[in-house]
């Protein structure tokens, strides 16, 4: 029996999460149901007409995030997540619509019940950091 993989420990994220090629499908199918959902057009609304960018923006922080290639520093430079985020009012509201699309997005994808769990779990976290930044930006001006 294989021991299950150690989620966020080395490259073990990204490799349950099918490496590159299995986070641009995430993250394509992320946006696509974004775009095609009513419930998200609040969401859709803070992004540009043109997705690309933003896709590869997403699929290439999330390979670095989940232990593999960092390829949002080498293409973008640093990122500080909540501090970019800050500069729209992103309340628990539109948090929420996110978490939700990425979960449905994850559903589509042939990861394992484990591995889907574990990495919403994750994204949780970084959602709650934006909201709290957005609140600090938009409650000093």
């Amino acid at each position: 029996m294989t021991p299950t993989p150690a989620y966020g420990v080395g490259d073990a994220s990204y490799r349950a999460a099918g490496g590159i090629d299995g986070l641009r499908r995430l993250v394509d199918d992320f946006y696509r149901l974004m775009d095609q959902q009513p419930a998200m057009a609040d969401l859709r609304r803070l992004h540009p007409a043109d997705l690309a960018p933003a896709r590869d923006k997403l699929g290439c922080f999330l390979s670095g995030w989940l232990g593999g290639p960092k390829l949002f520093a080498e293409r973008y430079g640093a990122i500080a997540i909540p501090a970019f985020h800050a500069q729209w009012p992103i309340d628990e509201r539109l948090a929420a619509l996110w978490l939700s699309c990425m979960e449905q997005a994850i559903a589509l994808q042939p990861y394992s019940p484990a591995f889907a769990e574990y990495l919403l779990s994750q994204l949780r976290v970084p959602a709650q950091r934006i909201v709290q930044a957005s609140r600090n930006r938009h409650a000093a001006v």
